[in-house]
């Protein structure tokens, strides 16, 4: 889609075009005006990468409730029992829903085809090869494309929230979209952007997982909880872009082995490479630690070759190709892995209406915090997720919505900046950008990664301070932190959407990393996806969630009660 232009107002803004964001926008009624946003292109997203599928008791030896109790077991105690309840119930209506939309999902004759995946009880998991996520989002990419009601507004970037500040009511965001900043105001903001992978040198996820709406959010004063909650997939390629292999591959039977080819998992969990996921993750990181020279850069291996080759062919097309591309014959020769961060369990705090604290906000998917993965996200319940919340929003009160809009007044600018600076005072802002953007995962991974503990967590607090210093006095971040609502800023600068996104994660980056940081900190026992060395044990009075408002950090339970 070439540029267009954009009104200065809709009903609904949906910020993020993965699973959630799409399917939300098709949820939403059809009498409302939708605005959708992506800083890339449409499904240019995790979703889009995800390979294994979607989790949903449709099978007559399954059920909801067995569902229900793995979801609550891999959570580690910290999953709302209401959420999950809600998740898994909805689930085989929300599939229905995938499959009368036009998702292909693999069959064995007539018969949805499932598998098993680490940590469930019985196979549920439905998938299209191993591209599920790329087969979900592009149908669902076709169907927005179709409806009346949503413009898709790509590469464009969202930079804050617009909040009244006598009700606190959001009332809209402000946007980077042809080389100016502008206000959009809307009657309800979703923000539907992902997790922020790119926060760790080594990650799985695309270069767009920045944690946008975490920190959009968590700036103007929305409740966030239990960010230091992150799991490590435990077998990424070990080539540049950490490419999953998915849990697909053990499910279906694949044996994780070290260089002299034993089965070293079964040392750590009686699951062996089917624990669940932190657990294969620490397993490896401490095998490494054990017998490699190098742990930072050494790997273990994935040995596909106990699976039927007929039944790899048909499962992995898309694995063997990019195992081709490196050189690597999945027939013949095991693959090498190491884990990597995969999935971020907190996000914005959610009611099962994707409600947050603030009038007018809601999230949805890896950006919110519903309460259904606790600790420990249970595999492909992620995209299952992003389904059944987003439909969620189909019972958004589209009167109240219309009826808000009638009686808002009009958008009046009150102030058009330029920006254009030196060539050479640009050229160094952005010197510096891409030194904090480089070093900052890296700090991240070393500190804030598989295993963890104070001391080092706390002088990486202190850099990332330095850095939010450093940023804040740059030229642009001076004018650009001075905005206010209704005020835009136009750009003479050549490749200013580059530089600006630059700028724009950037910040977004530093935020999420004092945010997961600080929750490390904060979280002294280990759980879930948090592992701290220090304190090594699960503590049962730590069986709260962490809850953080600006800088103000502190515990509740595992009901929905900060609202």
């Amino acid at each position: 889609m070439s540029d267009i232009d954009i009104p200065n107002q809709f009903d609904v803004l949906v910020v993020g075009a993965g699973a959630a964001g799409l399917y939300t926008a098709l949820c939403l009624p059809p009498c409302l005006q939708v605005g959708l946003i992506t800083k890339e292109t449409v499904s240019l997203s995790a979703s889009d990468w995800a390979q294994g599928g979607i989790a949903a008791a449709v099978a007559p030896e399954d059920s909801p409730k067995l569902h229900i109790e793995d979801t609550l077991k891999a959570g580690a105690g910290l999953c709302d029992l209401a959420a999950v309840k809600f998740l898994a119930e909805q689930a085989p209506r929300c599939i229905e829903s995938l499959v009368n939309l036009g998702v292909a999902f693999d069959r064995h004759d007539s018969n949805l085809a499932l598998t098993l995946e680490a940590a469930h009880s019985r196979p549920r998991v439905l998938h299209a090869a191993d591209t599920t996520g790329r087969e979900v989002t592009t149908t669902l990419k076709n169907q927005v494309l179709r409806r009346q009601n949503i413009q898709v507004i790509q590469q464009a970037l969202a930079l804050s929230l617009w909040i009244e500040p006598k009700t606190g009511q959001c009332l809209g965001i402000s946007l980077f979209y042809q080389g100016k900043i502008t206000w959009i105001r809307a009657e309800a903001v979703i923000l539907a952007t992902g997790g922020g992978g790119q926060v760790f040198a080594q990650t799985t996820n695309p270069e767009v997982s920045t944690g946008d709406g975490v920190a959009i959010a968590w700036r103007s004063g929305a409740i966030l909880r239990d960010l230091e909650f992150v799991q490590f997939h435990p077998t990424a390629l070990s080539k540049p872009g950490r490419f999953l292999i998915s849990e697909a591959v053990r499910g279906e039977g694949a044996h994780l082995v070290d260089d002299t080819g034993r089965r070293f998992a079964f040392d750590y969990h009686p699951a062996g490479e089917l624990a669940p996921r932190d657990v294969v993750s620490r397993a490896i990181f401490s095998h490494l630690q054990k017998t490699a020279a190098d742990p930072a850069t050494a790997n273990v291996w994935l040995d596909m070759r106990p699976i039927p080759p007929e039944k790899i062919r048909h499962r992995f097309p898309n694995i063997i190709n990019v195992c081709q591309h490196w050189g690597i014959d999945v027939f013949n020769q095991p693959i090498p892995v190491s884990p990597a961060a995969h999935y971020w369990m907190g996000g914005i705090l959610t009611d099962v209406t994707n409600s947050t604290n603030i009038p007018g906000l809601y999230a949805v998917g890896e950006t919110a915090s519903t309460g259904v993965h606790g600790a420990n996200r249970l595999a492909s319940n992620s995209l299952l997720e992003c389904i059944v919340f987003g439909a969620q929003m189909a019972n958004v009160d589209d009167q109240k919505l219309i009826i808000q809009k009638q009686e808002s007044t009009g958008i009046i600018e009150t102030g058009n900046f330029a920006f254009n600076p030196s060539v050479i005072e640009w050229e160094n802002q952005q010197r510096q950008l891409a030194e904090i953007r480089q070093n900052l995962p890296r700090i991240v991974w070393k500190t804030a990664g598989i295993c963890r503990e104070k001391s080092s967590l706390e002088t990486a607090i202190l850099q990332i301070s330095s850095w939010q210093e450093d940023f804040a006095a740059l030229p642009l971040s001076q004018l650009l932190l001075s905005l206010k609502p209704t005020q835009s800023v136009s750009f003479e600068q050549p490749k200013i959407e580059k530089e600006l996104r630059l700028w724009a994660e950037t910040r977004n980056l530093l935020d999420i990393a004092e945010l997961i940081l600080k929750s490390a900190v904060f979280r002294t026992e280990s759980r879930g996806g948090h592992y701290r060395l220090d304190y090594p044990q699960t503590d049962p009075n730590w069986q709260v969630h962490t809850l953080v408002k600006n800088q103000e950090w502190w515990i509740g339970n595992t009901a929905f009660s900060a609202l």
